[in-house]
């Protein structure tokens, strides 16, 4: 077996719509070995993970896996389960997973599982690979590649595995990656009402939500709860204060700095007495039934280890229950256990307590429902006050308490009594959570009978808690789970409220750049904050907040966590989804411009047909209620109106008496599309619309058509047109948009940038594929009887297939009159001068002169030689890599009477 790719999905991608593990492995001579010729490989399988019994498989029933490993399958197959059981095993529940195998490529397999935390999902992959590895027989066995996917787990080598130690391994990643259980609800409640969500960190910081209409939280603190009120609850004696002056029943009592103080506190008030710090969490350092010095003492030591204050006060007597108030209202309340155990008559104490840690509902800290007992000092003295010990035997039937505190983090249990609490104590708790100002506010209640008022009972509010955790509620020992994420989520979200931002994401081979321009342009018009990505970089309006190529997904994502952005409008690039899919679940409008030869041979596209179906992931997003804008005149985008979500629109060039019979169907049933028909003047943009049509503008009157002989660039605006009817601008809107797009460097850089003072024509595009270079070559013929020579400077990324690399020298030949081929700093990897030699021979082949032909490796020195070379009226094409450093090279030319020097180097000619 040999591991050749891994990929981690953080959104809809080439395989499936949600974020997903890829790990491509090579089975080799196991193609030849289904499960069912691996004597007692299920077996012994089985026997490791039993768990596996329950995986229903294409079967969808128990037992649906073991019956398909029986009848034989393959080890890709068996590797995807393993991993979601592994995740499991290590507490986190992502059940499904898909294997498929590479077309053409016998043996080799797409495995793809859900996953929850990257780095486990990585690590669960790895340790699929390896025991299914370590189960076969001597002589199947080797393994290569394991290090593409995760780290290894100890010093093992395969086929060597240990089972027990990965699952400690892979359980320490989980409780590190994953999300508690609070968090977690919250999350899923937000994905119920598919409101997105983003994790902003390693913790619990997460983003609900887009752009403006984000919210944040972190665990139950949201980004509505109040500084001032999260400094309040922390101090308790200021609590307290607030309290009885707004006549909320609470303990008597003081805080104090010295053990003496302690003492005489606690003598006032001359009963059972509480001991816990000032600004203590989680019943850490609480002491309760305080009533000798010595226990005083004791419980003051204990508080002091936590802060620098202590309170001491008086014991409310009764149970003690947790009152979850959200937004003003009373959600849940749960009845708070201490840690205890149940005698057996047989087993000590510590014995009892290693029994109740083995419920699986407990874990480490917060990671499960309920956490395990840890014996520390308070256990000690808890026992010793009942004259028992850990070495102690209860009765059977003793109820043996752990812990004088009920807090879930120190062992406790919780029993739901939401339907039972008394309007009094449900009043008060309202009271008490508005009086601080918390909008999510746990109350800790003392009473002796929730059912009754404590105004008639006794007993109070004991402490108010900002952050409190949500398990006891969600997933109490006994009672009704109660959804309180939901009444969270609905604080945040009233019902009615949008959660999301429109968003508009522009894909295909050329012109992407443009579009996205053109769109935020018309957003702008219709007063809203744009933010937008490109290959130049991400923007908000007009300020540039990151200078890169920003065509991918992490560009993406700081679009959508930007709290100022009213509308993204995203270019999104085939690297960004083969690496990591997109950056969103959904979006509003998808756009394809075409499919045309470029990448191919890479990250296995390596036909039109695998590139389109890599365009079209982005209008498989497109939301049910959105627009999905597909290019009518190229039939690989119009294959995709099949898959795509939302309403289908198309754009076409080829409009009145020549649009297509299809395109005229789609018209006739009420279909939207843009059309470039014939005017009096040159051309008009027209928008059809459920049976109306409506004339945008003319192709002339948009500077970045150069009077509608552009072609591209009318394209490029009919598709915007298609996006700013989708939301909601006006064709007179889109139209005073349009009129002021001048497609300048400053505006939209290394697209179509035309400078005319230097008494000659200098036009600057990024085109680096055939298909762009066609488009200009329109333009050319188009061009041609109004200007001189044309002069062009012509290269293509190395990472391009030689065929590709001839075509474009091809398709060059045919434009130019002098030409110029540059190959730095756009190798990639392949030898100096490489680039320039296939460029060289597809000009040749297409009968280019061979005088007229220059060859220069830098590109400062071939735009140069082109700006040098021209002489007025002619017009010199460059098509740039380091388009600002260019652009800036153009502007600053200064025309020099010196003859051109004439050098050769390696076959190299420098001009």
């Amino acid at each position: 077996m040999r591991v050749l790719e891994t990929a981690t999905y953080r959104g809809p991608n080439l395989y499936a719509s949600r974020p997903m593990m890829r790990i491509q492995l090579d089975l080799g001579a196991l193609e030849a070995w289904p499960t069912n010729r691996l004597a007692g490989f299920t077996d012994h399988l089985m026997v490791a993970l039993p768990g596996l019994e329950a995986h229903g498989c294409s079967y969808k029933a128990h037992g649906g896996l073991l019956l398909r490993m029986r009848e034989g399958t393959w080890l890709g197959h068996v590797i995807e389960h393993v991993a979601l059981e592994l995740q499991k095993l290590a507490g986190v529940e992502a059940g499904r997973g898909k294997t498929r195998s590479v077309k053409g490529r016998p043996g080799v397999y797409n495995i793809l599982y859900v996953y929850e935390g990257e780095g486990l999902g990585r690590a669960v992959g790895r340790a699929a690979i390896e025991l299914v590895h370590s189960l076969l027989p001597h002589d199947l066995q080797g393994v290569q590649g394991l290090d593409r996917i995760a780290p290894p787990i100890g010093d093992l080598t395969p086929p060597l595995f240990d089972l027990r130690r990965t699952l400690e391994h892979l359980r320490a990643l989980a409780r590190r990656e994953t999300l508690g259980p609070t968090t977690r609800s919250l999350v899923n409640e937000a994905r119920r009402r598919g409101i997105p969500v983003q994790r902003l960190d390693e913790q619990s910081l997460i983003q609900l939500g887009w752009g403006a209409r984000r919210k944040l939280i972190r665990a139950s603190i949201t980004g509505q709860t109040s500084h001032i009120a999260v400094m309040t609850a922390g101090d308790k004696a200021l609590t307290k204060t607030l309290l009885a002056a707004a006549g909320v029943p609470a303990p008597r009592g003081g805080v104090v700095r010295t053990l003496d103080e302690a003492l005489v506190q606690a003598e006032r008030i001359k009963g059972p007495v509480v001991l816990k710090p000032l600004d203590g969490n989680h019943g850490r350092g609480v002491s309760l039934g305080l009533e000798t010095p010595e226990q005083v003492r004791w419980g003051y030591e204990q508080a002091i280890k936590h802060g620098r204050r202590v309170i001491v006060e008086e014991q409310y007597v009764g149970l003690d229950y947790r009152i979850l108030v959200i937004g003003g209202q009373v959600t849940a309340v749960a009845e708070r256990v201490p840690a205890r155990v149940i005698g057996d008559g047989a087993s000590t104490v510590a014995q009892l307590i290693e029994t109740v840690n083995r419920d699986p509902r407990r874990g480490v800290g917060h990671e499960r429902v309920m956490t395990r007992i840890v014996v520390d000092d308070q256990v000690r003295e808890m026992l010793a006050r009942v004259d028992l010990s850990l070495e102690s035997v209860p009765e059977a039937g003793a109820v043996v308490t752990l812990r004088a505190t009920a807090n879930l983090s120190t062992g406790g249990t919780a029993i739901d009594r939401t339907e039972i609490i008394h309007p009094d104590n449900a009043a008060i708790a309202r009271r008490a959570a508005l009086t601080v100002g918390l909008d999510v506010a746990g109350i800790d209640f003392m009473a002796p009978d929730i059912t009754r008022s404590v105004r008639e009972t006794g007993g109070g509010i004991v402490e108010i808690n900002a952050a409190p955790g949500f398990r006891m509620h969600l997933e109490p020992s006994e009672g009704q789970p109660r959804d309180v994420a939901k009444a969270v989520i609905a604080n945040l979200f009233p019902p009615g409220g949008r959660s999301r931002i429109p968003l508009v994401a522009v894909t295909g081979t050329n012109g992407k750049s443009t579009v996205v321009r053109m769109v935020a342009r018309i957003a702008r018009e219709m007063g809203k904050t744009v933010g937008l990505t490109n290959t130049t970089g991400v923007y908000v309006n007009d300020e540039r907040v990151l200078e890169a190529d920003a065509s991918g997904p992490k560009s993406a994502r700081m679009v959508l966590r930007d709290p100022t952005v009213d509308v993204a409008v995203l270019e999104t690039a085939r690297g960004g989804m083969l690496r990591e899919g997109l950056a969103f679940d959904r979006c509003d409008i998808g756009i394809v411009l075409n499919v045309t030869a470029d990448h191919l041979g890479l990250k296995g596209v390596d036909t039109l047909e695998d590139l389109a179906l890599v365009k079209s992931i982005v209008t498989e997003a497109v939301s049910r209620r959105g627009v999905s804008v597909l290019n009518g005149d190229d039939p690989l985008t119009l294959r995709m109106a099949r898959r795509a979500g939302g309403r289908i629109a198309y754009f076409t060039l080829q409009g009145g008496s020549q649009m297509s019979p299809f395109l005229q169907k789609h018209v006739a049933e009420g279909g939207l599309l843009a059309a470039l028909e014939p005017s009096a003047q040159g051309g008009e943009l027209a928008l059809y619309d459920k049976g109306r049509r409506s004339t945008v503008i003319h192709a002339e009157q948009i500077p970045a058509t150069l009077n509608g002989m552009a072609r591209f660039n009318v394209a490029n605006a009919l598709a915007a047109i298609v996006a700013g009817h989708g939301l909601g601008a006006s064709p007179e809107l889109m139209a005073t948009a349009l009129r002021a797009f001048t497609s300048s460097h400053a505006e939209n850089p290394g697209r179509f940038n035309v400078h005319d003072t230097h008494g000659f024509r200098v036009i600057v595009d990024y085109a680096h594929n055939p298909g762009a270079m066609r488009a200009m070559g329109d333009l050319v013929v188009q061009l041609r009887p109004s200007v001189g020579r044309v002069i062009g400077v012509v290269s293509i990324p190395g990472d391009r297939r030689d065929e590709d690399i001839l075509e474009m020298g091809a398709i060059a030949a045919e434009m130019f009159d002098e030409l110029i081929f540059r190959e730095l700093p756009d190798g990639r990897g392949r030898p100096a001068g490489s680039v320039l030699s296939l460029l060289t021979q597809g000009a040749l082949e297409a009968g280019f002169p061979t005088e007229r032909l220059h060859r220069i490796l830098s590109e400062t020195r071939s735009v140069d030689a082109a700006l040098r070379m021209a002489r007025p009226g002619d017009l010199v094409l460059v098509f740039p890599t380091a388009v600002d450093a260019v652009w800036n090279q153009v502007t600053a030319f200064q025309a020099s009477p010196t003859p051109l020097p004439v050098t050769s180097d390696q076959g190299i000619v420098y001009v």
